[in-house]
């Protein structure tokens, strides 16, 4: 069910809504100070809610999550920015790369996990001590994984590697909280969990 915009952390807003096509609870961000979305999709509130908002910039995780971006962009003038990795399926037009490691709007900095999955990013920002992560992990009933069907031809293999990315995101990064694109935000020991999830515990 989808929820409201509300404030999961000082300055942190948080919502979901179900991906029209991908039939998925999907859940956004919104960084009050910093002006930034965060994989938008359009909230029950509706797109008009962000109107006269302070809105400078979109950070996509990875490729898949235009969402409901492009329509903000329509309606507000703002820059879409996505991972250099994934810009090869993006209209270069409309949607600006990111490098891992560059330093973006309030100081948030992209990390890559997976060679496998070249687009796949962890966005460190430090203003709230959090993270956000894409598709590798999500946390719907505990942290876990998407369908084995989604994950190629070896899925056991593919989970070992984004442990491994984790487990480094992990010991790279200090952060207490953890931003997801599917699933409930861990608030206060998310490095904890990720470490724990990427050590193979649940």
């Amino acid at each position: 069910m989808a929820e409201p915009i509300h404030e999961v952390l000082p300055g942190v807003l948080h919502w979901t809504a179900r991906h029209p096509s991908a039939e998925l609870e999907s859940g956004s961000h919104y960084l009050v100070a910093e002006g930034v979305l965060i994989d938008p999709i359009t909230p029950p509130e509706g797109l008009e809610w962000f109107d006269g908002r302070e809105i400078r910039e979109i950070l996509l995780t990875n490729r898949h999550h235009t969402r409901s971006a492009f329509d903000l962009q329509d309606r507000l003038g703002v820059t879409i920015r996505a991972p250099r990795t994934g810009m090869h399926e993006l209209p270069a037009d409309r949607v600006q790369p990111y490098d891992f490691g560059d330093e973006l709007r309030g100081g948030i900095r992209p990390h890559a996990i997976s060679e496998t999955w070249p687009d796949e990013t962890a966005l460190a920002i430090p203003g709230h001590s959090a993270v956000a992560i894409a598709d590798g992990v999500i946390n719907y009933d505990g942290l876990g994984f998407f369908a084995d069907s989604l994950l190629g031809d070896d899925p056991e293999a593919e989970k070992q590697r984004l442990r491994d990315g984790f487990a480094r995101l992990a010991a790279e990064v200090e952060f207490d909280h953890l931003l997801l694109a599917h699933g409930a935000p861990i608030l206060g020991d998310g490095r904890e969990r990720l470490m724990r999830f990427a050590a193979g515990a649940r």
